[in-house]
């Protein structure tokens, strides 16, 4: 027989064999706006993070001259383009765009014009703040005079949360 000591030994020990609950990110809105992109995150510190390298877009039409804007598309396929590409990689790693909690993008302005951020809101809320996909990042947007390649009109670079 067991003694009372073994059995409240074993019963404390079964106690601490509670799986810790995965915690999700606390997202926090930006206060009286519907703008796609959130205040601030909070991530639990259960949680592993996830830095995904600045993306950039693919090659759209293959018969315009490489390296051109042509070849890679308006902002907004470029922006897509972008997207589908980390969305790819993300689930390459059993992670999802909902997972994503923090965005830098690298916007370029065509020549003598101002940069297309509509296009690239057209083509970022495809991806976030939808009916299948609610979950939005924090979010900077900077313009920068140009990219690696001079066709790129969007560089994306996004850090993600494993809960």
């Amino acid at each position: 027989m067991l003694s009372i000591k073994s059995l409240l030994s074993a019963l404390v020990l079964s106690s601490l064999a509670v799986p810790v609950l995965a915690e999700e990110p606390v997202r926090h809105p930006l206060p009286n706006s519907t703008f796609p992109i959130l205040q601030a995150v909070e991530v639990p510190a259960t949680a592993t993070t996830v830095y995904l390298s600045g993306t950039v877009p693919g090659v759209l039409n293959a018969d315009a001259e490489k390296g051109t804007i042509a070849a890679y598309g308006t902002m907004e396929e470029q922006t897509v383009s972008v997207l589908n590409r980390i969305q790819a990689t993300l689930e390459s790693l059993d992670m999802s765009m909902g997972d994503v909690i923090k965005m830098q993008a690298f916007l370029v302005a065509e020549d003598d014009k101002l940069v297309d951020f509509s296009g690239f809101m057209d083509g970022y809320t495809q991806f976030f703040g939808t009916e299948d996909q609610p979950n939005l990042p924090v979010r900077s947007a900077l313009v920068v005079d140009a990219l690696a390649n001079p066709g790129f009109l969007v560089e994306l670079e996004v850090t993600a949360v494993r809960p």
